[in-house]
């Protein structure tokens, strides 16, 4: 997700950055805007090769019934597994 959105902040503060003309609004400058979308963009996208592996954590588990041949009792077999 935030690969995505990097991106785009990079092509827009590009855009406000080096095509756009420092005279095209007053008072407002484009360049240093750009700039800023620019870092931003950098910063999400090493953010999400950073987080890329931290997602939710948690457990499977399997359940198995099984019957005792010699008596014939079931019996109910847990077999937990910790996700990363």
């Amino acid at each position: 997700m935030y690969i995505g959105l990097g991106i785009a902040l990079l092509v827009i503060g590009a855009v406000l950055s080096f095509a756009i003309g420092a005279d095209a609004f007053e008072g407002i400058n484009l360049e240093m805007i750009g700039y800023i979308f620019m870092a931003g963009g950098v910063l999400a996208i090493l953010l999400s090769l950073v987080m890329r592996d931290r997602g939710p954590r948690g457990y499977t588990e399997r359940r198995v019934t099984n019957r005792d041949p010699r008596t014939g009792d079931q019996y109910d077999e847990v077999h937990v597994d910790r996700d990363r």
